[in-house]
């Protein structure tokens, strides 16, 4: 009896042993791909484990399920679409199961994008549930509980990681809310003699400064420019804008008969800021809105190579029209 109670203890140290070598060894080396794998809502543990094996991850279901049980996760298994990396252990891999660490997607909204490119963008992105689809904007604008209810401008552009097969919904809230950070920092850092009524207005020129600047390090001097032009009364005169109103009737080219039918946003036939935002506006354009150059400068011009001439009267500005654009 007591050489069988050796040999059964010994047994189990052995069995112990192997099971805890089993459990730190990766799953997959390094070099092999990642193999994705979804635990369905409501699975119980057995079920996942059987739904991780039939994915064709290399693990054994029941070892698992012993692994979960002994380390206590046996109910706290979260269920999602994850991407089991090469090096994972299975105790590496019940813990991602348990914090929920879900197979990460990416999308990037440009700086400059008007808000009918982010919703194409969004719309064709495979790895998103595309909830809000159907919606109008201003269906869309309700569902993320915002005071405002039109979208353009609104949405902050930067790179959104989410968890694959996340509601779109998740991406238009968390880039409103970036967004609206954004413009309160803004507005609270602005220059205390910056034209603006509301954080609105200055987005809406921020968003024109986004538009214009073929240099980064120009939005203060293009920001001075048409705060010059709103303090003297002038038209903005700014083809961005008109762009904006011309909507899917803008083929590539703008002409002078564009520049004379009026819109909303034609800033060649309506004086002052246009009526919303006409791009969605990156933070260093949001800083150059509220804190222009101060400059005597109310016209600029392409030099062709990215950068702007800036002139302060008229005949500065058709001289650097005939030189620059009239060769």
């Amino acid at each position: 009896m007591k050489k069988l109670l050796r040999r059964t203890f010994l047994l189990a140290i052995i069995a112990g042993a192997s099971f805890m070598f089993w459990a730190e060894k990766p799953i997959i080396d390094e070099g092999h791909p990642s193999i994705e794998f979804t635990i369905a809502p409501g699975s119980s543990l057995r079920s996942s484990m059987q739904q991780i094996d039939e994915a064709l991850v290399p693990v054994q279901p029941m070892l698992m399920v012993v692994l979960a049980q002994v380390t206590g996760n046996s109910t706290k298994l979260k269920a999602g679409t994850y991407e089991l990396k090469p090096g994972t252990t299975p105790r590496g891999l019940v813990s991602q199961l348990v914090r929920g660490e879900f197979a990460q997607e990416a999308l990037t909204v440009i700086e400059g994008w008007n808000f009918k490119q982010m919703r194409q963008a969004i719309n064709a992105h495979p790895s998103l549930k595309h909830d809000t689809a159907a919606l109008s904007d201003q269906e869309l604008m309700a569902k993320i509980s915002s005071d405002y209810t039109k979208p353009e401008g609104l949405f902050a552009p930067d790179t959104y990681m989410f968890a694959k097969n996340s509601s779109d919904l998740q991406i238009y809230k968390q880039a409103h809310s970036l967004m609206l950070k954004r413009l309160n920092e803004a507005w609270l850092a602005r220059d205390p003699k910056s034209p603006y009524a509301s954080p609105y207005e200055a987005l809406i020129m921020a968003s024109i400064v986004e538009k214009e600047t073929g240099k980064k390090s120009e939005r203060t001097m293009i920001a001075g420019v048409f705060v010059n032009r709103l303090r003297q009364g002038m038209l903005l005169q700014t083809d961005p804008t008109v762009i904006y109103g011309m909507g899917d009737s803008y083929q590539g080219n703008i002409r002078k008969r564009d520049l004379l039918t009026d819109t909303p946003h034609n800033t060649y036939t309506r004086v002052g800021l246009p009526p919303t935002p006409i791009s969605l506006p990156g933070a260093e354009s949001l800083h150059a809105a509220m804190n222009p150059a101060v400059t005597d400068a109310v016209y600029f011009v392409a030099r062709g190579d990215g950068s702007s001439q800036f002139s302060a009267t008229l005949d500065a500005h058709n001289n650097a029209v005939n030189k620059y654009q009239r060769k």
